[in-house]
């Protein structure tokens, strides 16, 4: 994966050229359109939004939607209310407008259809405080106003699995064209990626649509485990491809009667899923990465981004491993990092610096789980690399052996996570308090529900021996 600064890949807008009203309207009457999904991504990263038909949409483009779509739990319910979460009592309008360089065909619908992203507004103007988008915004906004571009490259891991129509049955890998599932691991084997070409034929075609851009497409560790890398280029961009990478994903799986689950950990005896983010910082005036200096070696700037990973990856966790689920990716003897370690191209720690040269020296972060909402991921790990650069923060040494066996140094579970984020003061002015509160609120209601769950492994362990 070549994350080169100084070589720009093209935008969605230069891929799509669209950026106004006059050229949304041209662009669909070309296309035959009939009709505009209108979608926004909540705090899960689901998108939420409304179908219209496309003349709906041109004489009135900008829409409304209630602000609870942002505080709405993964299960539909809504967090209870305490001393820093308050719900609206209107539950008023959010005012959603379009971002036309997002514009683009959706393939896989029965009729001419397109879809477009809108950002949330308060009504007065201001960006709406928990809009993912936005907090996105946030964040690279900051490193705008020091003369710095962020540069991201994500990497998703997900798993191709059967369908299953009962939640209470184990997930398994589904069936290919051999008429036989995958039984053993097959790390970046090409033979049982032939084994799902139709998928990915519908894959690729469905992302040209969309102006989509997938790099690489390899076998991850676990069986049906596919690993999709996405080219390098601006947070939002990049941010806005995984997030319709992940709808182009499932519903092309559906297509082939399978699921296609971005879970952290799917299956207890496979691997989990991550996303890693790889990270560079350019000068906006000269394009130059400023993690190399002029003699091509690694600044001060570089290893301060990478111990600001260190000090405030533990707290933005329940970010990166937002739901209970996550956690069980993060365990020992596996592949998934348990520390925040850093070393030189070593998969075994949190942040790996991969080998490159000058130009496309970078940091990659290895700890958030494909499960992520991605628009908060990236956030949360840059704003980690910026605070460690403001605070000229000194990393440890690189670890040069297996990180495996040191000690945790990431958080066990959800609870301890949304401790160590709403405990560190740093982080809730760069995101704002009530984007704080809010999140924190949806996780714990979240979690709240899931003690109401009684697991397989407590029937069979507590039932007739305690």
């Amino acid at each position: 994966m070549s994350l080169i600064t100084s070589d720009k890949e093209p935008t969605l807008k230069q891929l799509r050229g669209v950026e106004d009203l006059g050229e949304a309207r041209l662009w669909l009457k070309q296309r035959g359109i009939e009709d505009i999904e209108c979608i926004t991504p909540d705090l899960a990263g689901v998108a939420r939004g409304k179908l219209m038909p496309a003349d709906k949409f041109f004489s009135s483009p900008v829409m409304a939607m209630p602000s609870s779509v942002f505080t709405t739990t993964i299960t539909g319910e809504y967090p209870e209310e305490d001393d820093s979460f308050q719900h609206d009592p209107s539950d008023g309008d959010v005012i959603m407008r379009p971002d036309f360089s997002t514009l683009a065909a959706v393939p896989w619908a029965s009729e001419p259809t397109a879809q477009i992203i809108h950002d949330a507004y308060h009504r007065d103007g201001r960006a709406f405080d928990l809009g993912p988008r936005q907090i996105l915004r946030r964040i690279t906004n900051l490193y705008e106003r020091e003369g710095w571009r962020a540069v991201v490259a994500p990497e998703i891991e997900f798993y191709l699995v059967k369908q299953n129509l009962d939640p209470d049955y184990p997930l398994e890998p589904p069936i290919g064209r051999s008429g036989r599932a995958e039984a053993s691991r097959q790390s970046y084997s090409i033979q049982h990626v032939n084994e799902f070409d139709d998928l990915f034929d519908d894959i690729y075609e469905f992302s040209e649509k969309q102006g989509l851009e997938i790099d690489t497409l390899i076998h991850e560790e676990g069986a049906a485990q596919m690993e999709i890398n996405l080219r390098h280029g601006d947070p939002l961009a990049l941010a806005d491809q995984v997030f319709l990478f992940k709808r182009t994903i499932r519903e092309a799986a559906l297509r082939h009667n399978m699921y296609a689950t971005f879970m952290a950990k799917p299956m207890s005896r496979e691997p989990g899923s991550a996303m890693h983010i790889h990270q560079s910082v350019e000068d906006i005036e000269t394009g130059r990465n400023i993690f190399s200096d002029e003699d091509g070696k690694p600044t001060e700037m570089f290893f301060s981004f990478i111990a600001g990973l260190q000090k405030y990856l533990p707290s933005v966790m329940c970010m990166l491993a937002p739901y209970v689920n996550s956690y069980r990716r993060l365990t020992r003897g596996t592949a998934a990092p348990i520390n925040v370690h850093w070393g030189y191209d070593n998969r075994t720690v949190g942040i790996r610096v991969p080998d490159s040269g000058p130009s496309s020296r970078r940091a990659e972060n290895r700890v958030p789980s494909s499960d992520a909402n991605p628009y908060l991921a990236i956030a949360a790990s840059l704003a980690c690399g910026f605070l460690g650069v403001k605070e000229r923060l000194t990393a440890e040494d690189p670890i040069a052996g297996s990180a495996r066996d040191l000690p945790f140094g990431l958080p066990r579970g959800l609870l301890e996570a949304l401790a160590l984020f709403d405990d560190t003061p740093e982080l809730t002015e760069m995101f704002g308090p009530r984007f704080v509160a809010t999140y924190r609120a949806i996780k714990q209601q979240e979690y709240e529900t899931f003690m109401n769950v009684i697991s397989s492994w407590e029937r069979q362990h507590l039932l007739l021996a305690v």
